[in-house]
């Protein structure tokens, strides 16, 4: 509704995990450098952790452009609660495995021809599982399993598991140390920093048209980290609504009003900006 209003020719504030949107901050450009790494130098395990909100499904997809412009076959596990049965069915459907699908013997069977052909090209292949945090004990064991299909040059499968920090407490469990000790890489994504969070904000609307960022004052935006966290899903809610709020009232400029209104709507905890400006 407020594109036309702001000069925009695309929404710049979706919270579909879109990579054409990606604020490369150090720390998820070291992330991404990372899940990259891990799959093209067959580490086998690796691990992306992240509060909600922060950009881990964005990585994965971003992980997901890459693999598929090198034409890296993977399979996306993206509903965790999943018996080790309908793991391997989805398993076996990404890839497209030659095999009765729903027959777990099958599935591993026709994996591992798969696995040992692509690796005699010097090819290599790819499981991504999100929200990690929710697998039960036994299908994780099964993915543990899949990670000791290797030769002498490395991993057959590069798996990538990727959930909230629950997971990594879950990990630390004794019942997951066989897990835990094939981790050749660990990544975590954390909020932004309020600098971070003026440039997250100031980069998604140059990607959609808005060349320098002058509707939120410093004093909005300082505001805006203070109550989002600096969590990315949050700061698209909050300056989408402050966005709408504003072309309602016809200004170009967001205020710490505007902000304390969309906060109360969004029921955000936080003291009211004008008191403590």
């Amino acid at each position: 509704m407020y594109k036309a209003f702001f000069g925009l020719v695309s929404n710049p504030l979706n919270l579909s995990p879109d990579p054409a949107f990606l604020y490369r901050s150090p720390h998820h450009e070291e992330a991404l450098a990372n899940l990259i790494y891990g799959v093209q130098s067959r580490k086998g395990f690796i691990v992306l952790t992240g509060e909600v909100g922060t950009g881990k499904t964005t990585m994965l997809e971003c992980l997901r452009d890459h693999l598929d412009s090198h034409r890296i076959p993977f399979a996306f596990v993206f509903n965790s609660r999943l018996t080790p049965d309908q793991f391997f069915e989805m398993v076996a459907y990404d890839l497209e495995l030659p095999c009765q699908r729903t027959s777990k013997t099958e599935v591993l069977i026709a994996l591992n021809n798969m696995l040992l052909e692509r690796t005699n090209q010097g090819r290599t292949t790819a499981l991504i599982v999100d929200e990690a945090q929710n697998l039960d004990w036994d299908v994780l064991e099964e993915i543990r399993l899949l990670g000791n299909l290797e030769n002498r040059r490395g991993k057959l499968l590069q798996i990538i598991l990727a959930g909230q920090p629950e997971f990594q407490d879950k990990l630390e469990q004794t019942e997951y140390r066989q897990l835990r000790q094939r981790i050749a890489l660990r990544c975590n994504l954390r909020p932004f920093n309020l600098a971070e969070t003026g440039e997250y904000i100031a980069t998604r609307l140059a990607r959609s048209g808005m060349r320098t960022q002058k509707v939120f004052p410093s004093e909005v935006l300082a505001a805006i980290h203070h109550r989002t966290r600096g969590i990315p899903r949050l700061i698209n809610s909050v300056c989408d609504n402050l966005l709408l709020t504003a072309f309602a009232m016809e200004s170009r400029v967001a205020t710490l009003e505007m902000l304390d209104e969309v906060s109360r709507d969004l029921q955000l905890d936080f003291t009211s900006a004008l008191a403590t400006a």
